[in-house]
């Protein structure tokens, strides 16, 4: 076989399910070999940074590989700013560039698309990524290839191959997976008895989920170690949308100020916080971090486990739950208060709609019809999300890029089958919203609601009476048929409830219901972050 078809077959057996990307001129052999060889379908968009989000959405949804490839240059450097947030929020990606010719660099001229270097392009992705490979020796491509894909999965991070094109059909040998780093049984064995023995002395532990949990595919052994231990568990906002399950002992969203009190006390009055798989960010504990007690906490994030002064390394977060799982005694239990459901019931009358209207209408649907998987937007959307139904959720939660939702959301259809729900700002929806239109040809048909208050409204919240972050209407739904979709534009409560209805019953092609609201109407959650923000500040 290829090089091509090494790297193909390789990503299936690692568990990658397609590829995402734009074709360039550095990149067609390798498109041609995904073409006739069929080894992992691939899709195709319209710009660089959609395929990107696309691609981050369907691994972080199968807690395994997503594949983006791109051209050298003029395309990878567009997908920077996706792969940056698949790095900062720990999200599996595989980026694949093609790469000039090992002749033509070799020319004394400069080559289009190059930057300032022919190994620009690799210095700069080797700042986002965990590791990288330039299969540039046949000879050694399978081993650099194994190499680079398990570094993506025990780290859960993005990664860099570049393939120079005039070696995609060169012969390569098939890619053996490389075999799993150590780990040190004893050093597992001592951190993990020294949790336990900590666990057992609090009168109040607590754990805090991140998204570590879901991206390496740990949810129903955490769910069992929390209900061994009667434990409660709360998530942190990134990490919104772990443990659906009924017998899930799942206690909310940890905002800190900005949360629910309940659950604020449990997670900062513990006398022993389990912190698993969650990052340390300004999104998670910025409003309160100061008020958790970093000396009766435990932390176990990026395979080490910082307990008080001292710390282990090397322990990867799945081998520490086993050891807890070992350790554990089913014990009875104490009952775990679960909270109520959020509060359903949208007035459906000529009220103008706020975003808290938006989560009633969305929970209402989810009653008469069942959940769907949402793919947020960053923003208020994101915020609203608190307020329905816990549900399987994807979003830009700490890096924050906006553009995300919609790619994202055809990312999780193209990846489970399943349609899914998209919550888009308008400043967003302006940004990567029409790639929408390629839906048609795949026969993807997401159900998008667009806030659109024509306005950046999140960012007036931080810096208030500014004319900037005003947006003009560009009137969403008026496209959406020529997109492929249809669209429905909605200015009231009753107009919102009747155009869900309508819009989740028709399928085959996408359906956009754009929420008109008026500016500075932001939901009850964002209110509380921002609030608690400035009150910090």
């Amino acid at each position: 076989m290829n090089i091509a078809e090494s790297l193909l077959y390789a990503l299936k057996d690692h568990g990658a399910k397609e590829i995402f990307g734009i074709p360039g001129d550095f990149i067609l052999p390798f498109f041609k070999v995904m073409e006739m060889s069929k080894i992992l379908p691939f899709y195709t968009l319209s710009h660089e940074p959609a395929v990107g989000f696309a691609a981050d959405a369907a691994g972080r949804e199968n807690a395994s590989l997503g594949v983006v490839a791109v051209t050298y240059g003029a395309g990878a450097f567009n997908v920077l700013n996706a792969a940056t947030g698949a790095y900062a929020e720990k999200s599996p990606l595989v980026i694949i560039s093609g790469g000039p010719g090992i002749r033509e660099g070799q020319l004394k001229v400069l080559l289009h698309h190059q930057a300032k270097t022919l190994d620009s392009q690799l210095k700069i992705f080797s700042e986002i990524t965990c590791d990288q490979a330039v299969l540039d020796d046949p000879k050694t491509a399978h081993k650099e290839i194994a190499r680079v894909l398990r570094s993506c999965k025990e780290n859960s991070r993005p990664v860099y191959i570049e393939i120079p094109r005039d070696l995609t059909f060169d012969e390569c040998a098939e890619v053996v997976p490389a075999s799993p780093s150590p780990v040190d049984p004893e050093a597992v064995a001592a951190c993990a008895d020294e949790i336990f023995s900590r666990l057992e002395k609090a009168t109040s532990p607590t754990i805090l989920a991140g998204v570590e949990i879901r991206r390496f595919n740990l949810e129903a052994k955490l769910s069992l170690l929390a209900r061994k231990l009667g434990i409660p568990v709360a998530t942190t906002f990134m990490a919104r949308g772990l443990l659906l399950e009924d017998e899930d002992p799942l206690i909310g969203t940890y905002m800190g100020l900005a949360g629910y009190p309940r659950i604020t006390d449990a997670v900062e009055q513990s006398d022993a916080l389990l912190m698993l798989g969650v990052i340390f960010s300004d999104t998670n504990f910025g409003v309160s971090q100061a008020r958790i007690n970093l000396k009766s906490s435990i932390l176990a994030s990026d395979r080490k486990v910082y307990l008080g002064y001292h710390s282990y390394r090397k322990i990867p977060l799945e081998s520490l739950i086993d050891a807890l799982l070992d350790r554990a005694k089913q014990i009875e239990a104490p009952e775990i208060r679960k909270p109520c459901a959020p509060k359903n019931g949208l007035i459906a009358d000529d009220s103008k709609i706020e975003p808290h209207d938006i989560a009633k209408a969305v929970n209402d649907l989810f009653d008469k019809h069942g959940k769907m998987k949402i793919a947020s937007d960053v923003g208020d959307c994101l915020f609203t999300t608190l307020s329905i139904q816990t549900t399987s959720l994807t979003g830009p939660g700490y890096y924050a890029g906006m553009g995300y939702g919609v790619p994202a959301g055809m990312g999780l259809q193209a990846t489970t089958g399943e349609r899914p729900l998209i919550l888009v700002g308008d400043g967003a929806f302006q940004m990567t919203g029409w790639e929408l239109g390629n839906c048609r040809r795949y026969g993807w048909d997401p159900l998008v609601i667009v806030f659109n208050n024509c306005s950046w409204e999140m960012l007036r919240t931080f810096q208030p009476d500014t004319s900037f972050n005003d947006l003009d209407d560009w009137e969403f739904a008026e496209h959406a048929k020529i997109f492929g979709g249809d669209g429905y534009r909605v200015t009231t409560r009753a107009e919102l409830k009747d155009a869900l209805e309508i819009a989740y019953n028709t399928r085959g092609k996408f359906q956009l219901v754009e929420v008109m609201m008026d500016r500075k109407a932001i939901s009850p959650a964002l209110k509380r972050f921002t609030d608690a923000i400035k009150a910090s500040n």
